[in-house]
């Protein structure tokens, strides 16, 4: 199986580049290992409908994105199947130019989705004010997120192999600008 984590984000708005960071710090952390598996790491950035060649490649798909909620609070956690969705969730309230909810419908549309997963966390701050800086929220809500994707690679039989233990978002988040977008030979 080929599975695709993908961080989805404008890294200059603040929270709103979580996604991005996130998949940035996965890749210094973490080699992931399996015998009949492979699993590649993407920034997608905001290229949203752009990605659509790509992500119809895979068998399996998580894609790490902000997103809104009712009742919920900066630094939330939502783990789900794309088709399956919970009704509070809402993903208008990133700032991206073409939302990623709408480029997964598109290919939902064509028949192409493989399986989905959305790993979703509510930002605290989305502006335009360019900076790289994160919110305690989000900071904080790293170890969730972290857990929540290793635990469920490892439901993919797909086994974490931790290189750099050293590594913190928040180190990330200042460097991300100077990484590849698409990270990974194969694609």
């Amino acid at each position: 199986m080929n599975i695709l984590i993908l961080g989805i984000g404008n890294i200059l708005f603040q929270d709103e580049g979580m996604g991005a960071h996130f998949v940035h710090y996965l890749d210094e952390k973490y080699e992931f290992e399996s015998e009949h598996s492979s699993v590649s790491i993407v920034d997608g950035g905001t290229l949203a409908h752009r990605l659509i060649p790509l992500i119809v490649k895979f068998d399996h798909v998580i894609v790490i994105d902000c997103i809104d909620a009712n009742d919920s609070k900066p630094g939330d956690i939502y783990f789900f199947d794309f088709e399956n969705a919970p009704k509070e969730i809402d993903w208008q309230g990133s700032a991206h130019e073409i939302e990623m909810l709408q480029t997964l419908n598109m290919i939902q549309m064509n028949g192409d989705l493989p399986k989905t997963q959305v790993l979703g966390i509510i930002p605290k701050r989305v502006a335009d004010d360019t900076t790289f800086e994160l919110s305690d929220e989000v900071i904080n809500a790293t170890s969730t997120m972290e857990k929540t994707v290793i635990e469920h690679l490892k439901s993919l039989e797909i086994t974490p192999k931790i290189k750099k233990d050293d590594i913190t978002i928040t180190h990330i988040s200042q460097v991300s600008y100077k990484r590849e977008i698409i990270n990974d030979p194969k694609i």
